[in-house]
């Protein structure tokens, strides 16, 4: 079993978003695998704005396609913080992390809050440094309430019973 570089792994993490917001978008070109698949969207499907965030794109050259055109249509300048990410499983040359993720923009001179959401990360080690095998993003869209009152989580409850 490989012993996998945890920081090389947060440093293409934070490289990734860095690079996406500064729409250099050859650096991510070369982070991605041939193989890749990167999907988007919101917990519900029901967002307003589902079809801009709604993506489901395998292999390097449709994922461009995809991200070129997101990038294109989003604001800028435009911030996206990946944070607690951790290693949830290792297995031969890949490495599954998941994050949270909490976008702003500027409106009048200030920084705003535009979206947060989840981000799961499959990487592979491909001659020695890691590339994007898979990047799940679900955005946040719904209302905050207690845990036990949000469906799609409420059965998460029994396990700590």
């Amino acid at each position: 079993m490989t012993a996998h570089d945890r920081f090389a792994a947060h440093e293409l993490i934070h490289s990734w978003w860095f690079n996406y917001d500064e729409g250099r978008l050859d650096v991510l070109h070369d982070l991605l695998t041939d193989d890749c698949h990167v999907s988007s969207r919101t917990e519900t499907g029901l967002h307003p704005q589902e079809e801009f965030i709604r993506a489901d794109c395998h292999g390097r050259d449709e994922v461009m396609r995809w991200t070129t055109q997101h990038r294109r249509n989003s604001p800028y300048p435009l911030r996206h913080n990946a944070t607690n990410i951790h290693v949830v499983s290792e297995r031969g040359e890949e490495v599954d992390l998941d994050s949270y993720l909490f976008v702003t923009q500027i409106i009048e001179r200030h920084p705003s809050p535009l979206s947060s959401g989840l981000v799961h990360w499959t990487l592979a080690l491909d001659n020695g440094s890691y590339r994007v095998r898979r990047k799940d993003v679900v955005l946040d869209s719904i209302a905050s309430a207690p845990f036990h009152q949000v469906e799609f989580v409420a059965d998460r409850m029994a396990a700590w019973q």
